[in-house]
């Protein structure tokens, strides 16, 4: 890489928007009123996985109008060199007790969807009134669990995308929409 500065090396690994922020905007006013339309009157709560939800989650629940309380759960997978172990941990758990709430996991992607299987798995042993996935961005390519969101706001193809929540080497998150991520950042 040439002599430039961190700033001009940060903005050359952005390569493309993919998603811009009105779209996204206008996905989350959608499903913020499909949820106000399916749960009025229901004890609902939005469960966010951290770290990569957290913008999402701040914009999604702005937007529902109903009543509802939000959590927040971080998992961790441990990798050899890019594939997962398939042994997931809960670093952050909840602190509601979920079998009194119709809980919606607000997810930033799903990619292979492993980590994700893990933790649906985990909350439904815990007897929600009902427990639905709600998630910004799917991959369906990269699938290696029978997963599918019960509501995803954009798919997208196999590319490695920052903005939004999501980040490479936790940067990028703060951009206000999804882009493809120029590893050669040229």
């Amino acid at each position: 890489m040439s002599n430039v500065g961190p700033l001009a090396e940060y903005t050359s690994r952005i390569k493309r928007v993919i998603i811009t922020q009105e779209e996204i905007d206008a996905a989350i006013r959608k499903a913020a009123k499909d949820i106000d339309a399916a749960y009025v009157g229901r004890p609902l709560l939005l469960v966010s996985i951290l770290k990569g939800a957290f913008i999402f989650m701040a914009d999604l629940c702005r937007a529902v109008s109903i009543p509802c309380e939000i959590g927040f759960m971080a998992a961790k997978s441990y990798y050899e060199g890019t594939e997962s172990s398939g042994n997931v941990t809960i670093t952050l758990d909840l602190a509601q007790d979920i079998s009194k709430y119709h809980v919606i996991i607000v997810e930033d992607i799903i990619d292979t969807g492993r980590t994700l299987n893990d933790i649906i798995k985990m909350l439904k042993a815990r007897n929600p009134l009902s427990l639905k996935v709600l998630t910004l961005l799917d991959k369906p390519s990269r699938r290696l669990v029978d997963l599918k969101a019960d509501v995803s706001l954009f798919t997208i193809p196999d590319l490695f995308v920052i903005g939004y929540g999501l980040d490479c080497g936790e940067l990028y998150r703060s951009l206000p929409y999804v882009a493809e991520y120029d590893e050669k950042g040229e």
